[in-house]
């Protein structure tokens, strides 16, 4: 048995075409865009972001928004 191995640019055209015609330009795009890079230093970000927080705190923030967003 042979198998036949196809460029990478071959296939993501495939894929891509495959997924707009069952899902849409939009939704393509949407599910695509999950798998892009970001940037910067997450972990970095986080320290700043909740230095002052426990995970009591937070949990409490996230049940206030909830209770205002129901």
């Amino acid at each position: 048995m042979t198998v036949q191995i196809h460029p990478l640019k071959e296939i993501s055209n495939r894929a891509q075409y495959v997924l707009i015609r069952e899902l849409g330009v939009v939704d393509t795009l949407r599910f695509l865009n999950q798998f892009r890079a970001g940037s910067g230093d997450y972990t970095k970000e986080r320290e700043e972001l909740f230095k002052d927080e426990s995970v009591k705190s937070i949990v409490a923030k996230i049940k206030s928004q909830r209770n205002i967003n129901p």
